[in-house]
């Protein structure tokens, strides 16, 4: 029998029938072409216009000395061409983070405490506070009557000072810094503050963005209008006199050295009267009133001389000075080590130098982890209480009032990060609903943890590195408990080692999304920091500030040789003169570091101390050298960033952020971005990223955390986690 073909096709079943077809598409399937990967971007190449310098018989040249030439219109308008392609370049580089950069803000800013208020600090009949308020971007400064306050709770609620019982409205506002942002240009920055003695005049001094110095203003707390005197220009320090009827301040040169006292008669139509004037370029002049304002004291020192009150151990060093009528508090700093005593007043007279030892001396309790030590606004003179800011590297800073008389203590603020919370203790709650709600806030200490450390979740821990010299190098790491391991940890060491400032190693929220993420956070104590004393910051500044570099240096190498860092995952990270220390010794060593995060640094010393276009004090010279001396000059010549950048190597990653604000020289930067590019090998892995910003970023918040999250992404991308 017969079949026909056509017949068999139509009787096959359905899934034979799609098989058939597939089988015909794919004898015509032709595969797409692959789409090319999306080419790194370039780094932009600014113009290179060079000059030529001579001294001390050296001759250099430098391609991009352009960049500083604030009164060339060309070369300004080139700079903002050069600008606006670095701003494209690093957003073209980091496009690939921008949700890591959302995640890591949202973290971030989750930390930050809900309430924005400071404790409140009181001072005769009133207590002093500032609080933010909601979707405002500066604080307002507050105050209320002690005999109001225990019915009041400062916390999220009530926000606007209000006794909820009575509805009565116990506050009073005296500044709104919302408001002084528009008198300066849309900015708000407070250096000094005073309220006069009698509580009727507020004096402060608010930095001028466009002149890049400090105005003094003075305003009537009863009125609230601004004083028409003194309105001074470069004012550096400020104390009430006579009442509250005078105010003493104090100006600086164009140098910004400060050397003048005036005297402004507050209601008074008279010019104000010059009282002093320091002569001598490296001396500089303050004053402060006592805690009874009955004397006026005028300082003059030196950043090279200073002499202690007290014979202490050795290596233990007075950090700061605090007294009352009845006790004396000191901050003595034994090693790495601080402490807080109270020596009973008055002291022994005509005996000389005194013995603290023989002083009785009572030591206050503190943290085992706490590095630093700051005193607060201790304006009551008659009070036995007296308040500090513990800081450490694994617990969140704690304002803490300490009673003097008997050692007894109570932490006042200190966010509590395991429930993302601050708590305030502000008096009692005078209603039940509300204290309901506060209790859910408000996190009491427990008596395993009544510091409300961290160490149950990260650990910190001591090193003494060996330098090149056989020099001890104090070097503190930070790190979470479920994530360190050895050999296998990406690592960010600080480092500054200037003006003998101590490291900030204080507990820093955001990097919290670090540590959890597997990173050990490291500081190296360098000479020129003030880590150990004063010898410990002269053997690191000047001619031997290749000690600073050399210490950290020595520290990284540690790090990785120990396997506390695995090896190519470690990341430098320094700030104005620790960010010249960063990059001398990736210069020296690039092969230890995978990338470095410098902020606003200083990276041209050679031009900027021979040719300062923003304001250099003696201090300055003293830190750095002073280019006059032939040996000074040879020093600055070999530690100098921008001149020693290597030639033909693989640069680690570096990130820096920079500002157009005049009070940060944006073409230091610029510049040492350009010649590194041009100087080393190009690897798009590697990116040399410039991130510019208009503001001082450290005074909003909120701009704080979208650069920490950016800063942050960027390290994870170069280095991982």
């Amino acid at each position: 029998m017969r079949i026909s073909w056509s017949v068999l096709v139509y009787q096959r079943r359905p899934h034979q029938i799609s098989a058939a077809v597939n089988l015909l598409r794919y004898a015509h399937y032709k595969p797409p072409r692959q789409q090319p990967a999306p080419k790194a971007p370039k780094p932009p190449k600014p113009p290179q216009k060079p000059q030529s310098f001579t001294l001390h018989d050296a001759t250099w040249e430098d391609p991009y000395s352009w960049m500083s030439n604030l009164n060339d219109k060309v070369a300004m308008r080139h700079m903002d061409v050069y600008m606006e392609q670095e701003e494209k370049y690093t957003e073209a580089v980091m496009s690939d983070t921008e949700k890591l950069q959302s995640k890591l803000m949202s973290e971030m800013a989750s930390r930050l405490s809900y309430d924005l208020s400071t404790p409140p600090v009181r001072w005769g009949p009133w207590v002093y506070y500032r609080r933010v308020e909601e979707g405002k971007q500066y604080p307002v400064l507050c105050r209320r009557l002690v005999s109001l306050n225990e019915e009041f709770i400062s916390h999220k609620s009530p926000s606007a000072g209000f006794d909820f019982t009575s509805g009565k409205r116990i506050e009073q506002k005296l500044i709104d810094y919302n408001q002084e942002a528009e008198r300066f240009g849309g900015y708000a920055y407070e250096e000094l503050s005073e309220v006069s003695p009698n509580h009727q005049f507020f004096a402060y001094t608010m930095y001028d963005k466009d002149n890049d110095y400090f105005k003094l203003s003075v305003r009537n707390l009863n009125s609230g209008s601004l004083c028409s005197k003194p309105q001074a220009e470069r004012v550096s320090n400020i104390a009430w006199a006579m009442e509250g009827k005078a105010l003493l301040y104090v100006v600086t040169d164009q140098h910004k050295r400060p050397f003048r006292i005036y005297c402004s008669m507050i209601g008074s139509v008279e010019d104000d009267v010059l009282l002093l004037e320091e002569p001598n370029d490296n001396v500089y002049v303050n004053l402060r009133h006592t805690k009874d304002f009955q004397f006026v004291t005028v300082n003059t020192f030196s950043t090279t001389s200073s002499k202690n009150v007290f014979v202490l151990e050795e290596d233990s060093v007075v950090e700061d000075v605090d007294f009352s009528d009845k006790y004396l508090a000191l901050i003595i700093r034994e090693g790495r080590n601080f402490r807080i005593c109270s020596v009973a007043l008055p002291l022994p007279v005509g005996k000389g130098e005194l013995n603290l030892k023989e002083l009785n001396p009572q030591f206050l309790p503190l943290p085992q982890s706490g590095t630093q030590i700051s005193p607060g606004p201790n304006y009551d003179f008659c009070s036995t209480t007296m308040r500090f800011t513990i800081s450490s590297p694994v617990m969140p800073d704690a304002v803490v009032d300490y009673d003097l008389s008997n050692g007894k203590w109570n932490i006042i603020q200190q966010q509590n990060l395991l429930h993302e919370r601050t708590r305030i203790l502000y008096g009692t709650a005078s209603s039940g609903r509300i204290n309901q709600k506060l209790s859910s806030l408000i996190d009491v200490k427990s008596d395993n943890n009544p510091w409300n450390e961290l160490s149950e979740f990260y650990g910190w821990e001591h090193y003494d590195v060996p330098s090149h010299d056989g020099v001890m190098v104090p070097l503190t790491i930070v790190y979470s408990h479920s994530h360190r391991k050895e050999n296998s940890n990406p690592g960010l060491l600080h480092g500054h080692g200037a003006y003998g400032e101590l490291l900030d190693k204080r507990w820093r929220s955001e990097l919290k999304s670090l540590l959890d993420r597997g990173w050990v956070i490291a500081y190296a104590d360098v000479r020129g920091g003030g880590g150990r004393g004063k010898k410990w910051h002269h053997d690191g500044r000047s001619a031997k500030k290749q000690n600073a570099i050399e210490d950290y240096i020595a520290s990284a190498r540690f790090l990785m040789d120990k396997g506390i860092v695995k090896e190519d995952k470690l990341a430098g990270w320094g700030y104005s003169a620790g960010g010249l220390l960063v990059a001398s010794a990736i210069n020296q060593r690039p092969n230890l570091f995978r990338a470095a995060i410098l902020k606003v640094p200083f990276l041209d010393p050679t031009n900027t101390l021979l040719y300062p276009i923003l304001p250099l004090i003696a201090a300055d010279y003293e830190e750095f050298g002073y280019p006059g001396d032939v040996d000074d000059f040879n020093a600055i010549r070999r530690y100098s960033p921008y001149d020693n950048i290597p030639k033909d190597t693989v640069f680690p990653a570096v990130l820096v952020t920079s500002s157009f604000s005049t009070r940060f020289g944006v073409w230091e930067a610029a510049k040492w971005a350009a010649r590194v590019r041009e100087r080393t090998i190009y690897d798009p892995e590697c990116p040399v990223l410039l991130n510019l910003t208009t503001d001082i970023v450290e005074e909003n918040r909120y701009l704080h955390c979208k650069e920490s999250a950016l800063e942050t992404a960027f390290l994870l991308k170069v280095v991982g986690s």
